[in-house]
């Protein structure tokens, strides 16, 4: 009798122990119960490539400062347009008109407006990376680009950073509950908090046409690095 009270406490200490180190949801020590945590995760290829780059012009006047970024943002549009893009598919970040001020007079004079917009642009089909970037580079569109890979449909790489996650929270349970002489249960109790890695290409400034045209876009031939979805799971199972 006294050696199976030991073990419901000892059970029930797990349980607290467990509960402040994982951070997780307050529970009540549930006697001949074990509480555990484990992050699973499942790494696969990105399914959606995001190119973002910015469109600036500056002149001595806001309008002519706009009618430049509206010229850049049509060169936008036909690039897109000539790689079987629909324009309406690029995303507008901000918009902004600011004056530049000479700040060494003492009036601080208006000098010139600059107009800045960012757009983000989503591909699924990765071929046409190169050609964008490259033809955006030829038409002097934007001083620099970066390049990120993402996973937009996620559910299918979820569920299985889950269950890696799960199969480790429980083989840590069946270890604990073998080691104390007791068989592990049922799943009493469990939650669950996914997270992505994004990788990042580090951005790079736009060549002209003459630099670009001597070999390949700096993005060819490489394979994009895969996505990682991680899974923390917390489980709580009876002790038989």
């Amino acid at each position: 009798m006294g050696t199976k009270t030991t073990l419901v406490t000892l059970c029930a200490v797990l349980v607290l122990n467990a509960l402040s180190m994982a951070q997780s949801p307050t529970l009540n020590a549930l006697p001949n119960t074990i509480f555990v945590s484990a992050e699973g995760k499942f790494e696969t290829a990105p399914d959606t490539a995001l190119i973002q780059f910015n469109i600036s012009a500056q002149a001595d006047t806001a309008k002519d400062a706009y009618d430049q970024a509206a010229q850049q943002a049509e060169a936008t549009r036909q690039v897109l347009r000539a790689n079987g893009i629909d324009p309406k598919s690029a995303e507008i970040g901000f918009f902004s008109v600011n004056p530049q001020y000479d700040w060494t007079k003492p009036k601080h004079k208006v000098i010139s407006y600059q107009v800045r917009t960012s757009v983000s642009l989503k591909l699924k089909d990765f071929s046409k990376i190169g050609p964008v970037t490259q033809q955006l580079a030829d038409a002097s569109v934007s001083e620099s680009q970066s390049l990120s890979y993402t996973l937009d449909s996620t559910d299918e790489a979820k569920s299985k950073a889950v269950a890696d996650a799960y199969r480790r929270a429980r083989a840590s349970a069946q270890a604990l509950a073998t080691a104390s002489g007791r068989v592990l249960g049922e799943l009493s109790y469990a939650s669950v908090d996914t997270f992505e890695n994004v990788r990042m290409v580090t951005p790079h400034r736009a060549l002209p046409m003459a630099m670009a045209a001597k070999g390949p876009t700096p993005t060819e031939e490489f394979s994009p690095q895969n996505v990682t979805v991680t899974a923390h799971v917390n489980a709580m199972f009876e002790l038989k």
